[in-house]
């Protein structure tokens, strides 16, 4: 992967040197099923609509059309991101609420598939709740818009992007990642350096595996030297760290894990304390879910409040930060953060860390409508790069100038 910041002449001619074509009218689902022409083209494409956007360019490239959004986990970054990525391109939002649908009397996915895409150009899914069951039911929905689309019910194909599932959670990693690489000036600067991907206490109980997964991942592929830490029975989903040692070997770089958060964070460049749930414990839950095993789920809850509790010493704190390099690794989040005596009595991170990087972890959030944006384009326009020329020469205003 060689992506680096350019101007947008030079994102244009990068771009052009990319293989995308498998991109289009296909789907985003996981980052590691994208290869690294498919991975630079997004960061490459969201940084040239954000250029434009800075320089009050229009990037509408649609003059209607629908982006169907379902949320089947609360959301507000992603929420909004997904809205504003769609709203940038030209396209109208409809949020599925499935409480308010026919889905609460026993409508299928294959119906509400189609009923929602007349007219509509991508959907966006979150559901990452229950293990085996969220990256499958984005593939129900894909499935049933392409039978829908070859039956000439549907009079285009709507393509999918995954907001977070059960394994992955590619457009905060998206976002996350390009924030790394403009913050070091460079993909090229990060191949190296450490980043402690590390799970830190939270007060709550079953928070997702994706973002954790997603990390490992995705940064792998960087060339850093990534680092999962975590206590005891915290793991994984063992298929995603495959994933993360066959990218480490490829990259030129490494993974590794412990069961230190303080040798996760020594020497790091770069920390991302985030609370998870064990992958066995989420298993379970799914299975009681499952059976409709309510009392089980409760208890399940207390045991897994408990086995968090015995870890409260697992929090990005000023002593550990100042172990990092030089004492100023970049610190990541992707919000809303469990923050100690703020949010609640103990969690993630000290409120005086937390303050030090306020706007740096701003700017990280305001990478994900672009960076959704850029899949979307890069999924329903074959030659990208021509498209975002064309805009540049259009060079209709956004905002109207006198």
């Amino acid at each position: 992967m060689k992506y680096s910041i350019k101007d947008f002449e030079g994102m244009i001619k990068r771009l052009r040197e990319l293989d995308t074509e498998n991109m289009y009218m296909n789907d985003f689902f996981l980052t590691w099923e994208k290869t690294d022409d498919e991975i630079e083209a997004v960061w490459t494409v969201a940084d040239a609509l954000r250029d434009l956007r800075c320089r009050n360019i229009s990037t509408k490239v649609f003059d209607s059309g629908l982006g169907i959004s379902i949320f089947r986990d609360n959301s507000t970054r992603t929420r909004f991101s997904f809205a504003s990525a769609c709203n940038l391109l030209g396209l109208e939002v409809q949020d599925l609420d499935e409480k308010k649908s026919q889905i609460a009397h026993g409508e299928t996915v294959r119906e509400t598939a189609n009923m929602i895409s007349f007219m509509a150009d991508v959907i966006g899914i979150r559901d990452d709740m229950y293990i085996g069951k969220g990256n499958a039911y984005m593939h129900a929905v894909t499935e049933a818009v392409q039978e829908g689309f070859d039956a000439g019910v549907l009079e285009q194909r709507p393509t999918l992007v995954n907001l977070q599932c059960d394994i992955d959670h590619p457009t905060q990693l998206m976002a996350d990642t390009l924030h790394v690489i403009h913050e070091f000036g460079g993909i090229e600067n990060i191949k190296g350096k450490k980043i402690a991907m590390t799970w830190a206490y939270s007060p709550s109980y079953g928070k997702p595996l994706s973002v954790p997964q997603g990390a490992i991942g995705l940064l792998t592929r960087l060339g850093a030297d990534v680092v999962l830490a975590h206590p005891e029975g915290y793991d994984v989903m063992p298929e995603v760290e495959e994933v993360a040692k066959k990218n480490a070997a490829a990259s030129g770089g490494s993974y590794t894990k412990t069961n230190s958060m303080a040798e996760a964070f020594k020497a790091a460049d770069i920390v991302y304390p985030k609370s998870w749930a064990p992958f066995a414990a989420m298993e379970k839950r799914t299975d009681l879910y499952g059976r409709g095993d309510f009392d089980g789920i409760d208890a399940l809850e207390k045991e897994l409040l408990a086995q968090n509790a015995e870890h409260k010493d697992w929090t990005c704190s000023e002593e550990l930060m100042a172990t990092t390099k030089d004492g100023k690794a970049l610190y990541l989040h992707c919000l809303p953060a469990d923050i100690t005596g703020v949010s609640c009595e103990a969690g993630e991170v000290d409120a005086s860390v937390f303050d030090r990087y306020r706007d740096s972890l701003y700017k990280e959030a305001s990478f994900k409508p672009y960076v959704i944006a850029a899949m979307i384009l890069l999924e329903k326009f074959k030659d990208p790069a021509a498209v975002l020329k064309k805009l540049e020469q259009n060079g209709k205003d956004r905002i109207f100038t006198l």
